[in-house]
């Protein structure tokens, strides 16, 4: 959630940025006018509890009585109030940062670079779907009779390239002091409305089971920001960083009719996502430092990209600054979101309890995701180094994981 204080002091400043993200700027008055009825009730109730212990004190027993029903009756009141004012302040996004461009939705991002050359062939280029089901890496047919659309298998040297990607996501994050995890793939409600996915209709794209009050998550940051809540980190501590690799899924709510073939698109994908918790001097930093490991990867495969960075009305409501990476589709001649990486500043650690201790004082850490690799790359790496027989070639960094240097049909 937002600072309080700064909300009060400043409540224009957080109508526009909530107008900027187009949402709703009521939400801000509709939490302001509540927090002003609650505190006058809040000092309403300690004027009541100080007379009443003063009462006790002089042994006005028929005053205090009245004074103690009083109470009772504001209690459940004021508690009622507690719960709206939380709840409110829940509807608030978190502010775009000062060097995020205004705009309404994708049209208004900026493509901050490009690297790479897209490679020109001398033959008609063909899609990721029909190359992977050529070579038989990709299964998208069976995976839609066995689960539904949006499904696929992946198999053989899909496997084999996906493993690859991984071993060397890991041995370039690894050393550069991200801890590799395993996560939970299920959290709670609590735990993904701490890190600010619920609202706003957030909860139509994930796969929730309430007969448990569990949700299934679409990436693995939503089960790695909870792990320290409630928690105070030892300035010496800070950074903390990890490597996820899970499974997600996600529903793809209102993407009907976008990416239908292939696996693009889908409702089930593995990935590797770092994670840092640091110090909010360190967060603007820390932020370039994971775009510039995203970036390496891709440059190490040898993937065209391009750097968006969205613009407000792109953002969704807990990151402050988003970078897409997006790679070059040669069989659909366009860029397509690849990776991404994002700051939530100290938005999701004030909803988790998040803090570090310095100089015997706390203060909230800054909460950072970025995207090392879903499955998408292996589609770019179909695209770009497929060749006229049909055959793709295995990006050298990779070669020694896959075990050859070209996957072709047995």
């Amino acid at each position: 959630m937002v600072n309080i204080n700064d909300l009060r002091e400043h409540p224009e400043k957080y109508k526009k940025a909530t107008a900027d993200k187009q949402f709703d700027p009521k939400s801000v008055e509709i939490a302001l006018e509540i927090d002003v009825t609650r505190r006058a009730l809040i000092n309403e109730v300690e004027l009541l509890r100080a007379s009443a212990n003063k009462a006790a004190k002089e042994k006005d027993i028929k005053k205090g009585k009245d004074l103690k029903n009083k109470l009772k009756k504001l209690g459940p009141e004021l508690s009622e109030l507690e719960k709206k004012f939380a709840n409110a302040l829940l509807q608030i996004p978190n502010p775009a940062l000062n060097d995020v461009k205004v705009g309404k939705n994708e049209s208004g991002n900026e493509i901050v670079r490009k690297w790479g050359n897209p490679r020109e062939f001398k033959f008609s280029s063909r899609n990721h779907w029909e190359l992977g089901e050529e070579l038989g890496i990709i299964d998208t047919k069976r995976g839609a009779k066995v689960s539904g659309a949006r499904f696929f298998y992946l198999k053989g040297d899909g496997v084999l390239l996906e493993r690859s990607l991984t071993q060397f996501a890991w041995e370039i994050i690894e050393k550069e002091g991200f801890l590799p995890i395993v996560p939970p793939v299920l959290i709670t409600r609590k735990s993904m409305s701490g890190m600010g996915y619920l609202e706003h209709n957030g909860e139509e794209d994930m796969y929730v089971l309430d007969k448990d009050d569990l949700v299934l998550v679409g990436t693995s940051e939503q089960s790695i920001g909870p792990m320290h809540a409630g928690e105070t980190f030892p300035l010496k501590e800070l950074p903390v960083r990890y490597m996820g690799i899970s499974t997600c899924f996600r529903r793809e709510a209102g993407s009907y009719g976008k990416d239908t073939k292939g696996a693009f698109r889908v409702h089930q994908f593995n990935k590797v996502e770092m994670f840092s918790f640091v110090h909010p001097e360190d967060g603007d930093r820390e932020h370039e430092f994971m775009l510039s490991i995203e970036e390496k990867l891709l440059q190490k495969l040898g993937i065209p990209y391009q750097v968006s960075k969205m613009c407000s009305g792109d953002l969704g409501a807990s990151a402050a600054r988003k970078y897409d990476l997006e790679g070059w589709f040669p069989g659909e001649k366009k860029y397509r979101e690849l990776t991404s990486t994002s700051t939530t500043t100290d938005f999701q650690s004030r909803r988790l309890n998040i803090k570090f201790q310095e100089k015997g004082k706390t203060n909230y850490v800054h909460m950072l995701n970025g995207t090392a690799f879903s499955q998408r790359p292996i589609l770019a790496i179909l695209e770009n180094f497929q060749n006229k027989d049909g055959s793709v070639d295995v990006p050298e960094v990779l070669q020694k994981w896959m075990g050859k240097g070209k996957i072709k049909r047995d």
